[in-house]
């Protein structure tokens, strides 16, 4: 049995930009964001050098990125900051 994926939530900072992307580029962060939900942890570590850091996760895609922070107690992804160089 698998587990659930984890819940998506998105911070108020990264709707406004999500708001302003293009269609293709919107779609590219919910393909991500479908991708983290389903392994919270196969996205590379922000800040390696931080050791308490390891529940903060960046996603890239050719020019759009994101950030992302995993709550484990409620199974729960929060997407802190989307930048796209487009």
């Amino acid at each position: 049995m698998t587990d659930a994926p984890h819940a998506v939530r998105i911070s108020s900072q990264a709707a406004k930009v999500l708001d302003t992307l293009p269609e293709h580029v919107e779609d590219t962060v919910w393909d991500v964001l479908d991708a983290a939900a389903a392994d919270p942890w196969g996205f590379r570590q922000w800040n390696e050098d931080d050791p308490e850091g390891k529940d903060v996760r960046y996603a890239s895609v050719g020019q759009m990125s994101l950030t992302y922070w995993i709550n484990r107690p409620l199974r729960r992804l929060t997407v802190l900051n989307i930048v796209w160089l487009g």
